[in-house]
């Protein structure tokens, strides 16, 4: 998905994540839909879908008769949530290693080669919705439709914390790696090799950890308090 093909809604959301999570947009701070629209040259359909997306991820609050609000997210709570997130994606690699057919491994495919496109023109932003696609081929590949279901309700919530990960120097790189070991585990049938690949793919662990809390901690304002 190209920068182009992105809706006015998906555009003007990305800018609102980026303006949060940089501190441009603290905590409590009203957003105004109508000045929003006039601030990006948008009509109100595209704020207001930009607005539910945002309130999806946990970004913004809405309150009846007073307006939407910038939110209050803690470290602690976004640790828990990408635990539960890696342990999701585990399940659903391990179950579409057993049970993926030759479209689904296809798409899969094509879907990491999409990836490895986005790596070459060093777009993490890009290289983050073909990432969604890939993520989302294993998510369906699984046949569960209820893990699936749940798997992506939390990515959408962790959605502005996984594009900060992907700005971390070498992270794209590296992830670009994983998938490849991850498309031959699932394509072998290897289902417990699957399993560990995605979970150790999504989980915040050692370096990695070191280096998600220094890139939140940046923006110690907007993220402090306990959500």
């Amino acid at each position: 998905m190209t920068g182009a093909k992105r809706s006015s809604a998906q555009r003007l959301r990305d800018a609102l994540e980026d303006d949060i999570i940089n501190g441009r947009r603290v905590p409590g701070e009203r957003l105004d839909p109508e000045a929003l629209g006039q601030e990006f040259n948008v009509s109100r359909t595209p704020v207001r879908e930009a607005i539910q997306q945002l309130m999806a991820s946990g970004l913004v609050t809405v309150s009846p008769k007073k307006g939407t609000f910038v939110a209050r997210v803690g470290i602690d709570q976004l640790i828990e949530m990408f635990e539960v997130m890696a342990e999701l994606e585990g399940m659903c690699g391990r179950l579409a290693a057993r049970r993926i057919s030759e479209e689904e491994l296809a798409a899969l495919k094509e879907a990491h080669a999409r990836c490895q496109a986005a790596a070459q023109a060093g777009d993490p932003d890009e290289y983050y919705y073909e990432n969604e696609e890939f993520h989302a081929c294993i998510y369906a590949a699984s046949h569960n439709g209820f893990l699936a279901s749940e798997a992506r309700q939390l990515k959408q919530r962790l959605k502005p914390y996984r594009r900060l990960q992907l700005q971390v120097r070498h992270r794209v790189t590296t992830s670009l790696d994983e998938h490849q070991a991850i498309v031959a585990a699932i394509a072998a049938g290897e289902a417990g090799r699957a399993e560990a690949l995605l979970r150790d793919h999504v989980l915040i662990q050692g370096e990695r950890f070191s280096d998600f809390v220094a890139s939140v901690r940046r923006f110690e304002s907007p993220l402090s308090g306990t959500g």
